[in-house]
């Protein structure tokens, strides 16, 4: 599980490399603003790239409707074929529309 300790680990880490980078450059003799742009890169990249890295180990988890960079509002996909789609609490089959097509219920739960 991936907890708030653990991002709060990776965000100091990325910032401790990212002034070591700095120090780097200003030692080599670059200008100071080379070294600061690359750490400010540095710092904002690293917590997005955890991120994608999350989001994609939870697709997994959540099947083809959880969200992520793909999908649009509400993880609904983006080229209009996603919509709702039904679980009827009888038979636990997955359909789009009022009554099940297998055994005729109309008792169902929405599906995002």
């Amino acid at each position: 599980m991936y907890t708030y300790k653990k991002y709060l680990i990776y965000l100091f880490a990325s910032l401790a490399f990212s002034i070591g980078i700095q120090l780097l450059f200003t030692a080599m003799g670059l200008p100071s603003y080379v070294g600061l742009g690359v750490a400010l890169a540095i710092f904002i990249l690293m917590p997005l790239f955890i991120r994608r890295n999350q989001m994609s180990r939870m697709r997994g988890y959540g099947g083809e409707s959880s969200g992520g960079p793909g999908s649009g509002f509400f993880g609904m996909s983006s080229d209009g074929s996603g919509g709702v789609k039904y679980v009827c609490l009888t038979c636990n089959n997955k359909f789009k529309g009022g009554s099940c097509p297998r055994c005729g219920s109309k008792m169902k739960r929405a599906d995002f």
